[in-house]
């Protein structure tokens, strides 16, 4: 009985690594609070970063006299 419980044990662990293996856990990794603060930092950083670049943009834009966007004349000699 002892021979008989110690190859089963051993066939189960081997099933029970080989399930693990395939089933790995799809729960997120945790991000402590301290780091989604900085996050956040970053985030709004960027945004003001990138909004502020675009308003720059416009008032250049607008400076130079151009309105919009300019559009392009569709060239019809072309080939495709």
């Amino acid at each position: 009985m002892n021979r008989k419980k110690k190859i089963y044990t051993i066939l189960k662990k081997k099933q029970k690594k080989a399930n693990a293996k395939g089933n790995r856990n799809g729960k997120p990794v945790y991000i402590s609070k301290a780091e989604r603060a900085k996050m956040a930092e970053q985030e709004v950083a960027v945004e003001a970063s990138v909004e502020g670049g675009v308003e720059e943009s416009e008032e250049e834009g607008v400076e130079a006299g151009i309105k919009g966007s300019v559009e392009q004349p569709l060239d019809t000699d072309s080939k495709l």
